[in-house]
């Protein structure tokens, strides 16, 4: 039987920060678009947005355990723990947990439409849940077919960016736009970076993912313009929002994790870079959402 702590690594908490970043995007650019006359509501709408991020992460964290645990592709792979495929968990456990956190993550999102009185969240809540379960789920996971980062783009960063400052502000900024555009690349750059360790195993298997399908060399250059690109658009909401150039921190890291990748770093010497990359959108969350709320 899994321990609360294997159960703690299964969760893959260092992918998280993919959660808590568009969030912090968006309430920046709800600051920066409008004066915060009521800035403890605010602080709880967005709030709700984070928790339902982190859930809906959590849970295609889990559904992703179960469902490539149960295939046989987990069976031969380094990282973070695999509950389903080491033998840890049962796999009818880990399913639960994914939906549970699912739930959780309807529950909060729930609590945001009734706040709001924007009921057609619902919808959008709905379609995120089934792209998370279907990811590597059902009879043809579009994740195994090279789909995975245009659906990490358009949930991770489109969705979660321009719902959290939607809800706060009822309606969007360019700034919203542009800082969405860049925290989903960095999402789709995690993702590379993680299929990018798994192209022997994966292709093996017939998991078809970017990765396998353009390469080794060409999915390291894919991922270096996935971290480079958003710096380029948080210097460009520096139009709005002068204090946007925080951004520009970032700089080294992005150019540190380049050479290590460009280098030909694989396998193992791959993990330290996906904690990174993760510390690395975070970090740009944080800044350009501090940027945009002091503009």
């Amino acid at each position: 039987m899994a321990t609360p702590a294997e159960w703690i690594a299964g969760a893959r908490p260092r992918t998280l920060p993919a959660a808590a970043t568009p969030v912090l995007v968006g309430t920046g650019a709800a600051a920066q678009a409008t004066v915060w006359d009521a800035p403890g509501e605010r602080a709880v709408l967005a709030l709700l947005a984070l928790g339902v991020a982190l859930a809906l992460q959590v849970g295609v964290n889990y559904a992703n355990d179960y469902s490539d645990g149960v295939r046989g592709t987990d069976l031969d792979r380094v990282g973070p723990l695999r509950l389903t495929a080491s033998g840890t968990a049962p796999p009818a456990r880990v399913k639960a947990a994914a939906f549970a956190a699912f739930g959780v993550g309807g529950l909060l999102g729930l609590t945001l439409v009734l706040l709001t009185g924007h009921v057609w969240l619902l919808g959008v809540g709905a379609v995120a849940i089934a792209a998370a379960w279907f990811y590597t789920g059902g009879r043809h996971p579009y994740g195994y077919r090279g789909f995975g980062e245009v659906g990490v783009f358009v949930f991770f960063g489109l969705v979660a960016v321009l719902g959290s400052t939607y809800v706060q502000l009822d309606r969007i900024t360019w700034p919203a736009l542009a800082g969405a555009v860049g925290v989903g690349l960095l999402a789709c750059a995690l993702l590379m970076v993680n299929n990018l360790r798994d192209i022997p195993t994966d292709a093996v298997v017939g998991k078809r993912t970017v990765a396998v399908r353009i390469g080794d060399r060409r999915a390291r250059q894919t991922y270096v313009a996935m971290i480079g690109v958003p710096l380029v658009l948080g210097v460009a909401c520096a139009f709005a929002a002068p204090w946007s150039l925080l951004v520009l921190m970032l700089a080294f890291p992005v150019a540190l994790l380049s050479i290590t990748v460009l280098a030909g770093a694989r396998g193992i010497a791959l993990v330290p870079v996906l904690a990174g990359t993760g510390m690395l959108e975070l970090g740009y969350g944080v800044l350009l959402g501090l940027g945009l709320a002091l503009g």
